[in-house]
């Protein structure tokens, strides 16, 4: 392949700006013509691509979100609109694609190809943490230390003042970022979608540590928990612990914002130069990610479909710490 591009699509990560830089830099050294699309699959029907130099993603790799921009495209799930990506990487000449993005991303990539047979390599950015096939996403390691550090500022508070804090945590379908920040923030318990917990386990546990003499509690809610988000949550202790002080924090996206640390970025421009080089070398339909240290290389349809299943230890951590 002499011309190819890169895009971001689905919701940013920090990141994903190293990733972008690795694989311009990574396509530039192995001889090849680089774009950048804009906007994700939007930009690819509208034509939005520019070519990209080694100059062009200088001083990124320390900023969050991403260059290219992202955006979700309801188009792009018809077969019209499509056709009509198609059709825009053809009359520029494109020849295989880079996708940073997330599991909604991978499954329009597999679609494409599979309609239109376009080679495109994956490289996994979001901060849920969710895809099978890489220990680790872009984006989640600097997530997670974005909501401890909110975190430990809601404990001064919560202690200050004797409260109970529901802090709620990105993860719609994943409970990987609560879990390790109720183990760094010390929580008293964590909600994850991965398990079930009824609202009494919640109100007994909050209840034994009052008998402890526990005067301030800490509970991480992932927003797709069962028994519903942090503020559903809170509303139902308060009815069975009508004399305690309880409040609800929602992160939000806060989470995704700010500068990556410095193992996003290792992790971003491994997979990045992986992709890329991947990519030249005829792979396609698939996801470069990183498993015990070592790159590998996913279908997309194994990791959109196989369950990225929490780790057992973790969850096992967290009961045994606040018993």
């Amino acid at each position: 392949m002499k011309k190819v591009a890169v895009y971001t699509s689905g919701g940013d990560a920090p990141g994903m700006n190293a990733c972008i830089r690795a694989v311009v830099r990574g396509a530039i050294y192995h001889g090849a013509e680089i774009y950048g699309i804009r906007y994700g699959y939007n930009g690819m029907i509208k034509g939005d691509m520019k070519p990209l130099s080694s100059y062009s993603v200088s001083n990124i790799i320390q900023k969050g979100g991403t260059i290219l921009k992202s955006a979700r495209s309801e188009e792009f799930r018809t077969k019209e609109g499509r056709k009509k990506a198609y059709e825009s990487l053809q009359e520029n000449g494109i020849e295989g694609l880079i996708c940073i993005g997330g599991d909604g991303s991978f499954t329009g990539a597999k679609v494409f190809y599979e309609e239109f047979g376009v080679a495109i390599v994956g490289a996994p950015g979001t901060i849920d943490n969710d895809i099978y096939g890489t220990d680790f996403t872009i984006g989640f390691d600097t997530a997670v230390n974005t909501a401890i550090e909110a975190i430990d500022k809601i404990r001064d508070t919560a202690d200050s003042h004797d409260r109970i804090f529901f802090i709620e945590v990105m993860g719609r379908d994943s409970g990987y970022i609560a879990i390790r920040c109720g183990i760094c923030g010390g929580a008293e318990m964590v909600l994850v979608p991965e398990t079930a917990t009824t609202v009494e386990d919640v109100i007994n546990t909050l209840k034994v540590g009052k008998d402890r003499s526990k005067t301030s509690s800490i509970v991480v809610v992932a927003e797709g928990d069962e028994i519903g988000g942090a503020i559903e949550v809170a509303a139902m202790a308060r009815k069975a612990m009508a004399d305690a002080d309880i409040r609800v924090a929602t992160l939000g996206h806060i989470q995704r914002g700010g500068a990556p640390s410095a193992k996003d970025r290792i992790l971003a421009s491994r997979m990045g130069l992986s992709a890329i080089e991947g990519l030249l070398n005829g792979r396609k339909n698939v996801m470069a990610g990183v498993m015990k240290d070592e790159l590998v290389y996913t279908p997309f349809e194994h990791a959109i479909t196989i369950k990225k299943s929490l780790s057992p230890d973790l969850l096992r951590m967290v009961k045994i710490f606040n018993s």
